[in-house]
Parts: structure tokens; C-alpha cells; sequence
């Protein structure tokens, strides 16, 4: 992964520079998580890597890309997974969760001239999921009352509401993404 690399974002923001003269917005998607079980089992060095990629890159992102000039707003991308407990997923669900306040934190320090939001996204149909509903796709979305799984448009118009003029006024906050998953139902 290059999402924790010095060198690759400061090629990327070179060519952002070169080719579009400006730098409107920045959407930190990048993510891992190598680790699966439970937590008290995961190896020091995974949760150093899991850490550096999903939250200090993030941070780091965002900082060069406000030394780049960055205009208008950031939008990080958290999970379901860091808003309750995460069976067998946990680690990643703790850097989930430290992307929440990392983005209120970025929006309390940037504002008023940027905006920073997240989105908090249950099980989306990606690559990168594709461990935790392979195989049993139907009994993963039965648990959402939309009773399907996400799909990738699912959280891009999101993101791409939270990067837009109508959501000017939005900042530090986080949307969930889960299909009516995290309701509950009293009884």
C-alpha cells in the first residue's frame, strides 16, 4: 500500500498541481485491515501497519493537502465498524473509530475555511469486503433492513452530497452508510 508513502503523495499532489492548477477537495478512502480474530491475538506489528494506513495516513493526507492548498473539504471514510463493537474485526473497527474523532478534530482545526466530514459505511460489495459476506451474502443482508448489502454508489453519492455546495453548512459530522442496520428494535 502507498497510502502511508511520503513520496507518493507528494507525486500526487504534483500532478494534481500539474494538471488542475487547483485542489478542491480530498476524500481519504484508503484502508486495510489485515487482521481477522480476536482481538487479544492480533499481532503488534499488523496493528502498527493497520494504524499507520488508516489513521496517521489519513492525518497525513490531509495535511499535505492543505500545505497544497486544499479549498474547500475533506470527506474521510470510517466504518459501521468503529461505532460498536466488531467481533473478529476489531482492531479495524478501533481505527474506524479514531477516524470519527480525527474528523471532528480536523473540523474543529480547519474551520471556517474547510470542511471535513465522514461516512461510516456497513459491508459494501468491494473487494475489500468481500471476506465478510462471500459464500452467505443473503444471511449477511437479511441483518439490514434494506435486506440487501451495500453497493459502491451507495456511499459515493453520500460522499459526493458531503463534498457539494449542499452540504455547506456540515461539518465534523459523520454519516452512517448501513441500510438500517445499526436500528434497533425495542421490545
Amino acid at each position: 500500500g502507498k497510502a502511508d508513502d511520503p513520496a507518493h503523495r507528494a507525486v500526487a499532489f504534483a500532478h494534481v498541481a500539474e494538471r488542475h492548477g487547483r485542489l478542491d477537495h480530498l476524500v481519504n478512502n484508503a484502508g486495510i485491515n489485515p487482521a481477522f480474530g480476536p482481538l487479544l491475538q492480533i499481532d503488534s506489528a499488523i496493528a502498527h501497519k493497520i494504524l499507520a494506513v488508516n489513521v496517521l495516513a489519513t492525518l497525513e493526507w490531509t495535511r499535505d493537502a492543505v500545505a497544497a492548498g486544499l479549498a474547500r473539504s475533506v470527506v474521510n471514510l470510517s466504518s459501521v465498524s468503529g461505532l460498536s463493537a466488531s467481533p473478529n474485526i476489531a482492531f479495524y473497527g478501533i481505527s474506524k473509530a479514531a477516524i470519527i474523532n480525527l474528523t471532528m478534530q480536523l473540523a474543529d482545526e480547519l474551520a471556517p475555511g474547510l470542511r471535513v466530514n465522514a461516512v461510516a459505511p456497513a459491508v459494501i460489495k468491494t473487494d475489500f469486503a468481500r471476506a465478510l459476506y462471500e459464500g452467505r451474502e443473503e444471511q449477511v443482508a437479511a441483518q439490514y433492513r434494506l435486506q440487501r448489502l451495500g453497493e459502491p454508489d451507495d456511499v459515493a453519492g453520500p460522499v459526493a452530497f458531503l463534498l457539494s455546495d449542499d452540504a455547506a453548512w456540515i461539518t465534523g459530522q459523520t454519516l452512517v452508510i448501513d441500510g438500517g442496520g445499526g436500528m434497533r428494535t425495542a421490545l
